[in-house]
């Protein structure tokens, strides 16, 4: 037996472990998945576009996914997309942020205050149950056509998700660690800081998660009934104008900022 064979190896010291190169798994995984996204999205435009040539479909019927791309582009770079989406986006953040604040901080006092709960969660379901299509003249009559009153329909839409998410993730925390910190006299604000929100947080960020794109659509609806800019009205435009190469268009748009949105969050919960 060789002796580089029977000398054991030596540990890698701290320093090595620290410096070697992280796995790749991860970052591969993500590459692997974008490529099979792109690729399942081209193979769904040229279906499309082979579907429109070879049947001859009408542009006022179904637009060709090329002449759906050219109205994108000129879109986009004429400006009116970029500054009804920068108005669409500020609605849908501010709302997004209003209504999920407002729906974690109900659900952390209804979870701790058992009546408050009794009666104020039957009204949010009731206004939850309340199309938002209804709701949305009401705001434009009590706060007008202004940003203000979209900001609260998405406020309105946000809310829900976060409020049942959160009182579902601080009622499934684990009873042990709870009872830890009451036999160690902790008091309920450490109880709630320590134990209970870290692990409503799963919880939470999937509400979050699915309020951020009921938040887009509560924009739009806004923005169908009574708004002066915003992507809402330039799809209206569009449809007057029985221009739907341009309707496709801002729905294309709207689509890929709400999987933009719904991927930063995902980062952020990772």
């Amino acid at each position: 037996m060789s002796l580089d064979a029977a000398t054991p190896q030596a540990p890698a010291s701290e320093a090595e472990t620290l410096l070697a190169p992280a796995p790749r798994g991860r970052s591969g995984r993500a590459l692997r998945r974008i490529a099979e996204v792109g690729l399942s999205f081209a193979l769904l435009v040229a279906t499309l576009e082979a579907i429109v040539d070879l049947f001859h479909v009408e542009t006022y019927v179904f637009p060709a996914p090329s002449a759906i791309a050219v109205a994108l582009w000129h879109g986009l770079f004429g400006g009116h997309y970029l500054y009804g989406l920068y108005v669409t986006m500020t609605e849908v953040l501010g709302g997004f942020a209003l209504g999920s604040a407002a729906g974690i901080l109900l659900g952390i006092v209804m979870v701790n205050v058992k009546p408050l709960e009794r009666i104020v969660y039957p009204y949010v379901v009731a206004v939850q149950t309340i199309p938002k299509v209804a709701i949305a003249p009401l705001m434009i009559v009590w706060f007008g056509f202004g940003i203000e009153s979209k900001v609260l329909i998405v406020a309105l839409t946000c809310l829900f998700p976060s409020l049942v998410n959160t009182i579902a993730g601080i009622r499934g925390t684990d009873a042990d660690r709870i009872a830890l910190v009451q036999a160690m006299r902790g008091t309920r604000l450490q109880l709630l800081r320590y134990v209970q929100l870290p692990s409503a947080l799963p919880y939470i960020m999937a509400g979050l998660n699915t309020g951020i794109v009921l938040a887009v659509i509560g924009a739009i609806v806004g923005e169908f009934v009574g708004a002066r800019s915003g992507m809402g009205v330039l799809i209206l435009q569009a449809n007057f104008a029985l221009d739907l190469a341009a309707v496709f268009a801002l729905l294309v748009l709207l689509g890929v900022t709400g999987v933009i949105l719904s991927t930063i969050l995902r980062a952020i919960e990772a």
